[in-house]
């Protein structure tokens, strides 16, 4: 069968359901365009993702602080760390704790894991120093004229400060280390009515 014979055949039947058949092709059509852009553009937004997020992390990486390290550790000073470095990092930059470091004082008190922030500073206590300051005070963790260092105080010290509980002085311990006793509104560990109560009563240093 030739295709004269073909088309006189079924000439009828295309005739008879010319517009359906018309439909269908154009829905084929519009089908495979939409499949085409929904596959190029997931492609392209995928692409633009993984770009953005790694430029992002390249930016992060080149980020550093400066952190204030004294007391009990073989090489106090300053010293440029990465913008992630935590407490156990500054420590490692120093040479590590020295002989005269009071490690029982800091392994209950110091959260090696506390992530640091720029322009911080940290002190670690020597043997004797938490427990006494020149014979003035026998208050662990206090200053010489009695107020309570919120980086070194302990648990216990800390909720004998007016309107500081259990929970409270958990959330001081876990945000040292504290440049200034500000950190503590700042940080939004203590309401600023709290706050009133005791920053006559504590001190960083």
């Amino acid at each position: 069968m030739d295709a004269q014979e073909l088309i006189a055949k079924y000439s009828p039947f295309i005739k008879r359901n010319l517009l359906i058949l018309s439909l269908g092709a154009l829905g084929m059509i519009f089908f495979t365009y939409g499949l085409i852009g929904l596959f190029l553009g997931n492609q392209s937004a995928s692409e633009d993702i993984v770009f953005e997020s790694s430029q992002e992390q390249d930016s992060q990486k080149d980020k550093t602080i400066f952190i204030d390290i004294e007391g009990a550790v073989v090489n106090p000073g300053l010293y440029k760390l990465s913008y992630d470095a935590r407490i156990q990092d500054a420590l490692v930059a120093a040479g590590g704790l020295s002989s005269e470091a009071d490690r029982e004082y800091i392994a209950k008190n110091i959260n090696l894991a506390t992530k640091l922030t720029d322009g911080g500073k940290i002190y670690i206590p020597i043997k004797g120093e938490t427990e006494s300051i020149k014979g003035i005070i026998g208050i662990k963790g206090g200053t010489a004229d009695g107020a309570i260092n919120i980086n070194t105080g302990s648990q216990t010290q800390l909720e004998e400060l007016p309107g500081i509980g259990p929970v409270t002085a958990q959330k001081i311990i876990s945000g040292r280390p504290y440049t200034s006793i500000d950190e503590l509104l700042n940080k939004k560990i203590v309401g600023s009515k709290v706050y009133e109560q005791i920053k006559e009563r504590i001190s960083v240093y």
